[in-house]
């Protein structure tokens, strides 16, 4: 299968933008903080996710409410589609405010089979410049399958973890809602309950992956104390709505080892590390 899209490979588009404040401060406030960034101050990282949306017209979405394939992205012919997890390393601070431009490439596709049946991978390469050059380099994994007969189980319950620094946040629907407004990532699963249960087998409204990582950077903000430089994340299982997500942190001598887990399970497992940006 991913051998019939091998010509998609190197496919390329650009997009601008300008970092208004109030996305970025929308998103703080959602989040409990004080959203008072203005322009000339420094975005926050990974709130580069909040831009360059990809808005279509009805007709231009899947039954899912993502965009749907065939234009940029190949049309893999498997129905469900997530972000599975990237790699960022961080070269120029962004500011708020200013005018940003996002080159999007395909990198690679990938056939995998396993357990779950078959999977194909797709890497994408976001590069993203302002005025001084390149500020972020970013590869996202993209994972299509097939519809699933069953879906996962809620985490069982289980005492918060252990670990070296945490928090804890209750991911409710308004939060899911917010974050798919402010991203506007259409994908029924984080804000549509009979949608997620029905036709995607899920227990509950899943939690965005992007939404999980922007919260274990912002943990890592907190206690790593030397400017990150890279970040990368994967994600393991779904977490859901109703159970609170707990945040959680281990320091290193380059940055920190991050996880976000559920009950006894974990969600996301993510790394951060402080030091010279590669260029690659």
């Amino acid at each position: 299968m991913a051998g019939d899209f091998a010509g998609w490979i190197g496919r390329s588009v650009t997009a601008r933008d300008r970092l208004e404040p109030a996305c970025s401060n929308a998103l703080l406030a959602a989040l409990g903080g004080q959203g008072e960034g203005a322009a000339g101050d420094p975005l926050p990282l990974l709130h580069h996710w909040l831009y360059f949306w990809d808005v279509r017209p009805p007709a231009g979405l899947g039954a899912d409410g993502h965009p749907a394939k065939g234009d940029f992205l190949p049309p893999i012919p498997l129905p469900r589609r997530m972000w599975a997890g990237g790699r960022l390393s961080f070269h120029t601070p962004l500011v708020l405010g200013e005018e940003v431009t996002r080159t999007s490439t395909i990198l690679g596709i990938e056939e995998k089979h396993g357990r779950s049946g078959t999977l194909v991978f797709v890497t994408l390469e976001h590069a993203i410049a302002n005025a001084e050059g390149l500020a972020i380099r970013e590869e996202q994994d993209l994972v299509y399958r097939a519809a699933a007969a069953s879906g996962p189980s809620l985490p069982n319950a289980a005492l918060p973890p252990e670990c070296g620094f945490g928090a804890s946040v209750d991911p409710d629907p308004v939060l899911l809602f917010r974050y798919s407004a402010l991203t506007m990532n259409g994908h029924r699963i984080h804000y549509d309950r009979p949608y997620a249960m029905g036709e995607e087998a899920y227990p509950a409204l899943v939690v965005h992956g992007p939404l999980q990582a922007t919260l274990l950077m912002g943990l890592a903000q907190q206690h790593v104390p030397k400017p990150i430089t890279g970040f990368e994340f994967r994600g393991e299982a779904p977490a859901f709505d109703g159970m609170p997500l707990h945040l959680c942190g281990e320091p290193s001598d380059d940055g920190a080892s991050l996880w976000s887990q559920q009950g006894d399970q974990v969600a996301m497992r993510a790394r951060v590390t402080c030091g010279a940006a590669s260029a690659g």
